[in-house]
């Protein structure tokens, strides 16, 4: 019978699996000797699919692993987050609890909050708390079947993004405008999804940007951004171009090898 245990690591609980295992010595004198002058230890593993092993003495107490467990759960804390983190590039969003979204840079827990017996919420709300982003569905919405429920979550979600996009794109504009002396009037923009382009420019000067983006940290969306305000001078990526780029954001290659590094990330859906 496998026994568990679980504990908790700020805002997250973790389970973990508890193995029992013999003494390797035959002779049970020599056993009582070992364990006098060196008591074994509790050996923890954390596997690729994100389990969490304690191997324990078959003599071991549930306090003594529980313990063990709590001395090492940063460590457990960050493998578990690895892990998650190279998962997402190779899964597909299914828009259940546990999966990991992305806001300005920081990485973020879904949280799929469904009670059909809540009657107080009568609208499905997205927000941001604690390291979470919730997603608390209303009485009637919880009562859609699991796969209807991931397309409402999905759409939930990317709606959210597309509202905090136009407002942080806003303010990055006013942000970065004044290091492009030659834009004359702050460019209009509007949000398009897209599934390998961050934005563009058109050649009346107008952006289009993808809400994708606010997912990356602000340095990243400026990067994009003053990308694109180049353009306005420059509509080919010519010397000029890369030498205008370079003014206005002298450290814009660090920033576009960091926004590249992410880009399946942040673009999984």
């Amino acid at each position: 019978m496998t026994e568990n245990g679980d504990f908790h690591y700020g805002e997250d609980k973790i389970h973990y699996e508890v193995v029992r295992k013999e003494a390797k010595n035959k002779s049970r004198s020599v056993k009582l000797i070992i364990e006098k002058t060196k008591p074994r230890k509790v050996v923890i593993k954390v596997h690729p699919d994100q389990r969490v092993v304690a191997t324990a003495p078959v003599d071991a107490s549930d306090e003594m692993i529980h313990d063990a467990m709590m001395k090492r759960a940063r460590w457990i804390w960050q493998s578990l987050q690895d892990f998650a983190k190279q998962q997402d590039y190779v899964l597909p969003k299914r828009y259940v609890s546990g999966e990991t979204q992305f806001y300005l840079g920081r990485r973020y827990v879904l949280k799929v909050i469904s009670d059909s017996e809540n009657k107080d919420v009568t609208h499905s709300t997205v927000k941001l708390s604690r390291g979470k982003l919730n997603v608390e569905l209303s009485q009637s919405d919880s009562e859609l079947d699991s796969e209807e429920r991931a397309v409402l979550v999905k759409r939930l979600i990317d709606e959210w993004y597309k509202t905090k996009a136009k407002l942080i794109f806003i303010e990055r504009l006013e942000a970065v405008i004044l290091k492009a002396a030659w834009v004359t009037d702050t460019p209009a923009f509007r949000l398009l999804t897209m599934k390998k382009q961050w934005g563009s420019c058109s050649v009346k000067g107008n952006l289009i940007l993808n809400p994708h983006l606010v997912k990356a940290p602000k340095e990243c969306i400026d990067y994009v951004i003053l990308h694109e305000l180049c353009h306005i001078a420059e509509h080919n990526h010519s010397e000029h171009f890369w030498r205008l780029l370079t003014q206005v954001m002298p450290n814009w290659k660090a920033v576009k090898a960091m926004l590249d590094g992410m880009a399946e990330l942040y673009l999984n859906e």
